[in-house]
């Protein structure tokens, strides 16, 4: 996978964010909490990760997104002797591809066989939720070819089957109501014995990311 500090400034505190499928650092190239440095994670194809990056740092944030809270889970459940300050999820789970606690297999497999420009236009209106969310994501729209995300995705299906669950213990669970791609039933089915908190939002949500990101509300910052 790819690490990319999006600001590094020598601060003592980490927010360390694993965006979903797809992404890069144009995405979300977003203001973040005063005294934070951020790293983006981000195209899966591979779960290598460079721990040595994390050592600076006295306190973590960890927010993962979609596809990458599974990866971010991999990455940590054999290595989670940080600092966490909290480790939050949003519209994802440890079981990605399931068809109680994941995207549905069925739906999985169709998007990937079925891969094109079309494909990927239609995904993106479901990720949004609305018109004036798929415009604020093309104004972010990552530079990425199809044939890397198909590859990626491919990747993602491969590694899940290989490896399972991720078997990492996360604070809080943000769950959108407005969620087309990881059923809202099957994140509070993967999510029993976590906090779990609802939000009026899509898979991908333009607000909620800024306010996580920045921390703006700090509520959602908790582990009640």
């Amino acid at each position: 996978m790819k690490q990319y500090f999006l600001k590094k400034e020598e601060n003592r505190r980490l927010l360390i964010f694993f965006a979903g499928w797809g992404a890069d650092e144009r995405l979300f190239s977003r203001q973040v909490a005063d005294g934070y440095d951020y790293m983006l994670c981000y195209d899966y194809r591979t779960l290598d990760f460079d721990y040595g990056l994390l050592a600076p740092y006295e306190s973590i944030r960890l927010l993962a997104w979609s596809m990458g809270v599974w990866v971010a889970g991999k990455t940590f459940e054999k290595n989670d002797k940080y600092q966490w300050n909290m480790k939050m999820a949003v519209n994802g789970t440890s079981f990605p591809i399931d068809e109680e606690k994941g995207i549905l297999p069925a739906v999985f497999e169709g998007t990937l066989a079925h891969f094109s420009e079309t494909t990927l236009v239609r995904f993106r209106r479901r990720m949004c939720g609305s018109m004036e969310q798929v415009k604020v994501f093309l104004s972010y729209t990552p530079y990425r070819s199809l044939e890397d995300l198909k590859e990626e995705l491919a990747v993602l299906r491969e590694m899940y089957n290989d490896l399972g669950e991720a078997s990492f213990l996360w604070d809080k669970a943000i769950i959108g109501v407005r969620d087309h791609i990881f059923p809202v039933e099957n994140q509070h089915c993967a999510w029993q014995g976590v906090t779990a908190v609802e939000v009026d939002a899509a898979h991908y949500d333009e607000r909620l990311f800024n306010v996580l990101l920045l921390g703006s509300e700090e509520s959602l910052w908790t582990k009640d």
